[in-house]
């Protein structure tokens, strides 16, 4: 499998060189002994196939099936913590012979991880007993998990491992309409997003969804509004306080793909 694509935020794809082309999104991979084993979801490049596709995997298909099947929607888990790939230069930093697993950078207050006792710097070496590869694999495991499950996390500390157990959340995010901000915004539908080291994202309002007079504008689903109108934001909150000192023009400043642009809205 592989991650770190950018399709979505919970990663964990498998690569094939059959022959994806647009339009096939959604369509069954199976393999030599026709079993299915994923959805075909993206191809590399925007002119058809050149060798390159992605495909979900059918388990976490599955799983995704059931939530909807059972409550509409898919109700994602969370812990409250972010985390970043330990890579060789921070395995070093902190001290560890680990090749492999993620380093806690922050910890939210009164969350579940905070409850189980995870702290800043913790090094996570395994979920449920599986081997963590990277922050894209913790994101899935945690993410897929039913709300109130418990979670058994294996973490490194000061040399020592340890397991600590904490019980699944809610995801916390409030979505918004643009409209209800600003007539400008129209089309687009706005949630807060946290800071994530592990993909390069800093916080700020992440466009979830985005039509009519917010994509003719420039702006793309996945875009993650920094400031407005040189206003930092960080909260739904911040967003309508920038814009109420100035509604008549929306000078956007956008993280979209690691890289940086304006957009201004007249």
């Amino acid at each position: 499998g592989r991650s770190g694509l950018g399709i979505e935020s919970y990663e964990e794809i498998i690569q094939t060189d059959a022959s994806l082309n647009p339009g096939t999104s959604g369509g069954a991979l199976v393999n030599l002994r026709g079993e299915l084993i994923g959805i075909n979801t993206a191809i590399y490049g925007s002119g058809g196939n050149i060798g390159i596709g992605f495909a979900i995997p059918v388990n976490m298909a599955k799983q995704i099936t059931a939530q909807l099947l059972e409550h509409g929607e898919v109700r994602r888990g969370r812990l409250g913590f972010v985390v970043q790939d330990l890579t060789p230069e921070l395995a070093e930093a902190f001290g560890v012979a680990h090749k492999k697993g993620v380093v806690v950078a922050r910890v939210e207050a009164k969350s579940p991880a905070q409850k189980a006792g995870v702290r800043v710097g913790d090094i996570i070496v395994s979920v449920n007993g599986r081997e963590v590869e990277n922050s894209a694999q913790v994101r899935n495991e945690i993410g897929l998990l039913r709300v109130g499950a418990q979670v058994q996390i294996e973490v490194l500390r000061n040399g020592k491992t340890r397991t600590l157990t904490a019980s699944v959340g809610k995801q916390l995010k409030q979505t918004v309409s643009g409209k209800s901000l600003s007539d400008k915004l129209a089309g687009a539908k706005l949630s807060e997003a946290p800071e994530d080291p592990s993909r390069g994202t800093a916080a700020g309002i992440q466009v979830v969804k985005v039509e009519g007079r917010a994509a003719s504008a420039g702006i793309r689903k996945g875009d993650i509004i920094i400031s407005v109108n040189r206003k930092r934001v960080k909260t739904v909150s911040d967003m309508k306080a920038a814009i109420k000192k100035n509604p008549k023009t929306l000078l956007l400043n956008i993280q979209r793909q690691r890289q940086g642009l304006f957009i201004l809205i007249r």
